[in-house]
């Protein structure tokens, strides 16, 4: 077996879904291994979805089963995933200002 062909098969990934509208904790939408993981990495790409890499936190959230929703304790730091996120989207409604030095 190759060296690509073992990086895959340990490659991992998990799919949150967060709606701020309803208040809800984020749920477990996708999770898997191998080529599994590949498919849910290749689609949050194709639809702009940011991508955080922990392994820490990604170890944790593998143990959820489909649709669980994250647990309390894990609350701060999916929170803080989500504001990455969030800072990383352009807001339709705040003008882009230009870079300027200090």
């Amino acid at each position: 077996m190759s060296e690509l062909d073992e990086e895959l098969k340990r490659r991992r990934a998990i799919a949150l879904k967060y709606d701020p509208e309803t208040g809800a904790a984020p749920r477990v939408t996708a999770k898997g291994s191998g080529l599994i993981a590949e498919q849910i990495i290749k689609l949050a790409r194709e639809h702009d979805v940011h991508i955080y890499e922990s392994p820490e936190l990604l170890e944790v959230l593998i143990r959820l089963e489909l649709g669980d929703e994250i647990p309390e304790s894990l609350y701060r730091a999916i929170a803080e995933v989500i504001a990455f996120a969030y800072g990383l989207k352009p807001r339709p409604d705040r003008e882009q200002e230009p870079n300027q030095a200090q």
